[in-house]
């Protein structure tokens, strides 16, 4: 089976205009996500996908593999299955966010081995304890649950699960991290589903999956890696790669 990380990167953002091309500690911010994710071992390619020819033509002079494609997608999971609608060669696909420059290339190695080794699993993400339990009360941070086995019994961004007791839930508090990996045909089988009615109450694609009795696995870690939003979460991630202290999980 061969295993593709596919980077989605568009140029329009609402907070942030331009932010893939947006220079942090010497490079742009989408060649810091490139290079970690072709540290990982058990991915046999890494591909930057993408509608804008500023953003192409970028990629393509610092050594990366490019893909063209339609600028009508609406989000990442969309614009990835374009490119492996391409290829019947492509198996296991990782869906990196180009805002995530910290991303920890064993990570990405685990959704492949996970999705090599068990067959029941169609999409694997994951999440980390809240370094502040105080986050999961913001309904921009998005919390998930899961069962015993590991795997997600739901996305929200309401503080889950609830607790009747103060601080009773607190350690079961989840960030969701917004990476993702498929099995060729649950992504092209997914971007086929109309969005549900808890996807758009939500505002979560992730859960149109559930809806349709996709298992979503979930790897938990220590830590999660910040992404960036803001022209100000690019100068602190710049300082953790400068070698200062990493920024905290949001």
């Amino acid at each position: 089976m061969s295993a593709v990380v596919i980077i989605p990167a568009r140029w329009g953002s609402t907070r942030f205009p331009g932010k893939p091309l947006y220079e942090i500690a010497g490079k742009p911010l989408l060649q810091h996500v490139w290079e970690r994710c072709r540290r990982a071992r058990k991915i046999d390619t890494t591909i930057i996908a993408t509608d804008d020819m500023r953003i192409a033509g970028a990629a393509i002079a610092w050594g990366a593999e490019v893909a063209l494609t339609s600028p009508k997608h609406e989000s990442g999971t969309a614009r990835i299955a374009e490119v492996v609608k391409r290829s019947k060669k492509l198996s296991i696909i990782v869906n990196v966010q180009g805002d995530e420059p910290l991303i920890d290339p064993r990570l990405i190695d685990r959704f492949a081995e996970t999705l090599q080794t068990n067959r029941d699993v169609g999409i694997v993400t994951a999440a980390h304890p809240f370094s502040d339990a105080r986050d999961a009360l913001s309904p921009h941070q998005v919390k998930v649950v899961i069962d015993r086995a590991g795997n997600a019994l739901y996305f929200s961004r309401a503080p889950i699960p609830a607790s009747r007791n103060a601080g009773g839930s607190r350690s079961l508090f989840l960030r969701h991290q917004g990476i993702y990996g498929f099995r060729r045909a649950t992504l092209l089988q997914f971007v086929q589903w109309k969005p549900t009615p808890l996807e758009r109450c939500e505002s979560l694609e992730q859960l149109r999956a559930l809806e349709n009795g996709v298992r979503i696995n979930v790897l938990v870690t220590k830590h999660g890696s910040p992404g960036v939003d803001t022209p100000a979460d690019a100068e602190a991630v710049a300082a953790s790669l400068r070698g200062h202290n990493p920024r905290r999980a949001r």
